[in-house]
């Protein structure tokens, strides 16, 4: 009944035994046999060499991958309504000093790479206009849609013509790769992203998000970011908690599982209401087209969502929803018919 958001979802079992096995003394901070085995586990998903750090909020990881990529005179391309942008009370500025987001438009959330070239075209060289240093995308976007391993490499590609580093914010990165069915590595390293955000808290974990660092620079920029998340207050003395949530997600596959379940949850629902589509459903995000009346008629039954500006609401699914707990949300949709 519950559709706010996949961030208020249970913590799935595997996850919650993982804590519990974690739950006895080890060194402190990132000293544990946990946190010593992110590196080695997230090289093996990815097939290249990966430095992993765990750090507790989703916030808190691409603010620090953009403290890493940008300095505090630098400016970050990205989509006008990326969570960076509009969710985050201006933590990239916060953490980098001063770095300014860049904002710019793009049909679904996704950034083009006319749109990036253009704009890093109308950029003076002199010390009068602020500098671009990064570029920071989406996966899956604020809309669901993803970004194809060709799309990556394309923004990939301007990123390295104009000597910019590249940040995916994969808040919802199971859910992409759930859509895509690629290796991991053709949307990250392969298509030419530095850092990335890889979600575990909106596909099953309790708390705690795994801030990944690919190619030549990693270890360089893993060091950095390890000064950032303590100067920043997210160095937990108990990371093997976060560690053990991550690699329960990772190692056998379940992050995947989880992605392939929420999608699912949503594509039943999309197929029930077609004509409401306001977006594609590639993911776990429906964006549907509801009346007020209508709006107001399905919460007076007891479903949770979002408004998402007139006439419409935003609707996401999640990994431990089945066929039989989205079916009444599937019968008073047809019911509004």
């Amino acid at each position: 009944m519950h559709f706010f958001s996949d961030n208020a979802t249970p913590v799935c079992p595997q996850v919650m035994a993982a804590i519990a096995a974690a739950d006895r003394a080890d060194r402190g901070y990132d000293g544990d046999a946990w946190s010593a085995r992110l590196d080695s586990a997230f090289s093996d998903l990815f097939a290249a060499p990966v430095r992993a750090l765990w750090v507790a909020t989703g916030t808190a990881a691409n603010s620090i991958a953009l403290a890493c990529l940008c300095p505090p005179y630098g400016g970050i391309l990205c989509h006008e309504e990326s969570h960076i942008a509009v969710d985050e009370c201006g933590a990239p500025g916060f953490y980098t000093h001063g770095a300014t987001l860049m904002p710019l438009p793009g049909k679904g959330a996704k950034l083009a790479p006319a749109t990036l070239i253009d704009r890093l075209k109308a950029i003076r060289p002199d010390v009068h206009q602020i500098p671009a240093r990064a570029i920071s995308i989406t996966q899956a976007t604020e809309y669901g849609l993803v970004y194809t391993p060709h799309e990556v490499a394309a923004i990939g590609q301007v990123a390295r013509d104009h000597g910019l580093g590249l940040h995916m914010d994969g808040a919802r990165f199971a859910n992409a790769m759930a859509h895509l069915g690629c290796h991991p590595g053709d949307v990250s390293w392969r298509a030419g992203v530095d850092i990335l955000t890889f979600g575990c808290v909106k596909n099953g974990g309790m708390v705690g998000e795994a801030l990944l660092f690919f190619g030549p620079d990693a270890d360089a920029r893993a060091a950095e970011a390890a000064r950032w998340r303590k100067r920043g207050g997210h160095l937990l003395s108990k990371g093997r908690y976060l560690a053990a949530q991550i690699l329960a997600l990772i190692e056998d596959g379940l992050w995947l599982d989880n992605g392939r379940a929420a999608n699912a949850a949503a594509t039943m629902l999309a197929q029930l209401a077609p004509e409401r589509l306001l977006h594609p459903v590639q993911t776990n995000e429906l964006f549907l087209h509801l009346s007020a009346p209508e709006a107001a008629a399905l919460r007076a039954q007891g479903f949770d969502f979002y408004d998402w500006g007139e006439d419409a609401a935003r609707l996401v699914t999640n990994w431990a929803q089945d066929a039989a707990s989205i079916q009444p949300l599937a019968d008073a949709l047809k019911a509004l018919q």
